[in-house]
């Protein structure tokens, strides 16, 4: 059996980071379903292939929120996180082979690394590993579709859109400075590690919220 790891949500600066690890014993099916790397399919496509994957695949997802994120920044880097995350995903697992997206600029570090977190089951850790192998874009497409529920669950909880969550997203940058002028901090469920949150937090002290 083989197994593809992905995640999503590794920059926004709200909501959590999900990876995503598929287990499958020929990946000729999800070829069948006709999986691509998640950021090059519409909502509606990711929607349609999530339960085609989840009908055809073992899958796992380890989430991690970000105050969580948060926590482990301050003994960890992000991609000492990732790597932790992808070695949960996959731990237990009956599979004889891993592909993986790497976070890693050195993916031959980060393959033996997350190897020997394994048992030993042998890593091939590529960038962009969700264009090459149909199990890590399965994988890619569990995690986005998982990591977009959970931020609309987030909007419904504030009764308002957050956008996507990502600091290019207008929506969200809005939305955190909006919160933290009326209420001094960031809203929950944001990274406050991430240095786009604290140059806002910083500029609140001495800035109107349209100078952000």
């Amino acid at each position: 059996m083989l197994c593809g790891i992905d995640e999503a949500g590794r920059g926004p600066v709200m909501g959590p980071l999900v990876v995503a690890a598929v287990m499958i014993e020929d990946d000729g099916v999800l070829k069948k379903i006709g999986v691509k790397d998640s950021k090059k399919l519409s909502p509606a496509a990711r929607e349609k292939m999530y339960g085609e994957i989840l009908g055809s695949a073992d899958h796992r997802t380890v989430i991690l929120s970000a105050e969580e994120i948060d926590s482990r920044r301050s003994r960890m880097t992000m991609n000492e996180i990732e790597l932790q995350m992808f070695a949960d995903a996959v731990t237990g697992s009956d599979v004889s082979k891993v592909y993986a997206d790497c976070p890693d600029v050195n993916t031959a570090s980060f393959s033996s690394a997350l190897s020997k977190m394994i048992g030993g089951t042998k890593v091939i850790a590529e960038h962009k590993a969700d264009d090459i192998y149909p199990a890590v874009s399965a994988a890619s497409i569990i995690a986005k579709v998982t990591r977009d529920r959970i931020v609309q669950e987030i909007s419904c909880e504030f009764g308002e859109d957050i956008g996507s969550g990502y600091p290019s997203d207008p929506v969200t940058i809005d939305f955190i400075a909006k919160w933290i002028k009326e209420n001094g901090n960031a809203p929950p469920h944001t990274r406050r590690s991430w240095e786009t949150v604290r140059k806002m937090m910083s500029s609140s002290k001495n800035s109107r919220i349209t100078d952000w």
